[in-house]
């Protein structure tokens, strides 16, 4: 039997490693030179740039999603997970504040402060032992089980309970609990406040049970290690290769690209589900569910820039939340504080001495750039932003000043343009108190979507876990051992 999986970011490389295992012959196209998708890192002038993983869900051994990382292969000797504490640091003038893990230290001021830090600390209590269940689907064949366990879930009913209260609210409304301006900001770094509550409770549950670490070599390393799995097994990536459409045949399907027609028995689609509903069909989809997700989708966007300095920065935190002494507007949009990652402990991102500073702006770009490429000024607008960026955060981090070796920025439009997500987003918004539009994982016999657009909104933890729910799913289909 073959499977045609189309890209070969976390989802397709997770779909690859398990359909590949259960003795089916798989073959994942990719677009790009690399494996990765969304989860990448890219080298200029000797600098490496993080555009991936900040944290990854399931580093620690108690979580089971910890076991899709093992059996892809995607954490090996050659990855160790780093547990930064605190996550992140506040950088308000001449204050440092840190972030831990354990919530303690923080700047409370006064009963309000006091009674919303009980009530986070309650809440993030309450989801100490939430996690996204791995069993197995009911009715499928399965070599080594999973068994559903009630106690689990019983474990997490606190979180169920309280799960409709968060998602009511956004997690910038849930930080003005505080009248500290600095916890406030503070609570922002870890999720972009116009995303719902839920969002937020469950990020810090995850920091204060030990987990959400970062490996060493980061995404480049964690996708060579699942690509490097998945050829092990036998199976072929042939990067380069961008599918450019399906289509049902007598015998199965058929998946053509610039040069060839791959003939498959099923094919899995881990492109961009929004966008792959419009492009990959020879018609665009119908489906009730497509047309919701066309109308109903709200994406996250960001623009990223990353500096390659020539100076360690070992005086300042991996991971700061710095409130800048001027505004910095890029395309259209105002920021007062920056999310700044300084990887001076990945010695190999960057030359002796050196280290590199990366930053992601949040926020509706995509239209901006979109205009900017049509009137021809989109690479203008790019160096102003990075030479703007430089002076104002060299307002609170002087060592960078007269110490740029590198710079380098994408936008909405880089994403679009090397991984085809919908507007360059990375993950779908879930605002508050709304739900998400979904693909089906099963959309037909024989034809899957997985990755960021099939579970929840995004991130690695859905990635893998959609790709392996869809290798179940095609594997029950067809009566085959998982």
């Amino acid at each position: 039997m073959k499977v045609i999986v189309i890209g070969a970011g976390i989802s397709g490389l997770t779909a690859g490693v398990y359909t590949q295992r259960a003795g089916l012959e798989t073959v994942i196209l990719e677009k790009c030179a690399n494996p990765g998708g969304l989860s990448t890192s890219w080298v200029r002038k000797g600098y490496t740039f993080e555009g991936g993983i900040h944290w990854l869900i399931g580093a620690i051994e108690s979580i089971p999603l910890h076991n899709i990382w093992i059996e892809t292969g995607a954490l090996q000797d050659n990855n160790p997970v780093f547990f930064k504490d605190p996550v992140y640091t506040l950088i308000d003038g001449d204050d440092r504040i840190p972030l831990y893990r354990d919530l303690h230290g923080l700047p409370i001021k006064g009963l309000r402060d006091r009674l919303a830090l009980m009530s986070l600390k309650f809440h993030v209590w309450c989801f100490r032992y939430f996690h996204q269940p791995v069993n197995d689907l009911p009715g499928l064949k399965v070599k080594f089980p999973r068994p559903f366990s009630v106690w689990e879930y019983v474990r997490m009913l606190p979180a169920v309970l309280i799960t409709p209260f968060l998602m009511m609210q956004s997690a910038g409304s849930y930080a003005k609990r505080f009248s500290s301006r600095q916890i406030r900001a503070l609570l922002g770094a870890v999720v972009q406040p116009n995303i719902n509550a839920l969002s937020l409770i469950y990020t810090l549950s995850t920091f204060s049970s030990g987990d959400s670490g970062y490996p060493a070599g980061g995404s480049a390393r964690m996708a060579g290690n699942m690509a490097d799995t998945f050829t092990s097994l036998e199976g072929k990536i042939l990067y380069r290769t961008p599918a450019l459409g399906i289509e049902k045949t007598a015998n199965g399907w058929a998946v053509r690209t610039a040069g060839e027609v791959f003939d498959a028995d099923a094919v899995i689609v881990s492109a961009d589900a929004r966008t792959a509903i419009d492009k990959l069909f020879p018609e665009p989809l119908k489906d009730k569910w497509a047309g919701k997700m066309r109308k109903g989708l709200e994406t996250t966007q960001c623009m990223f820039i990353g500096l390659g300095i020539k100076n360690s920065l070992s005086e300042w935190p991996r991971s700061m939340q710095i409130v800048l002494k001027s505004p910095f507007s890029a395309a259209g949009i105002s920021y007062d504080t920056l999310v700044v990652n300084n990887y001076n402990r990945e010695r190999a991102f960057a030359p002796e001495g050196c280290t590199v500073l990366t930053c992601l702006l949040h926020g509706p770009s995509y239209a901006f750039w979109k205009q900017a490429r049509e009137n021809g000024s989109y690479v203008k607008e790019k160096q102003a932003i990075v030479e703007m960026f430089i002076e104002v955060l060299s307002e609170v981090i002087p060592e960078i000043k007269d110490n740029v070796a590198v710079t380098d920025m994408a936008t909405p439009l880089t994403y679009e343009r090397y991984c085809s997500t919908f507007e360059g987003s990375y993950m779908s918004d879930w605002r508050r108190g709304k739900g998400l539009f979904h693909a089906p994982i099963r959309y037909m016999r024989g034809l899957y979507f997985t990755g960021q657009r099939t579970l929840y909104s995004g991130g690695l933890p859905i990635a893998a876990q959609s790709g392996r729910m869809t290798a179940q799913t095609l594997c029950k289909d067809f009566g085959i051992v998982f």
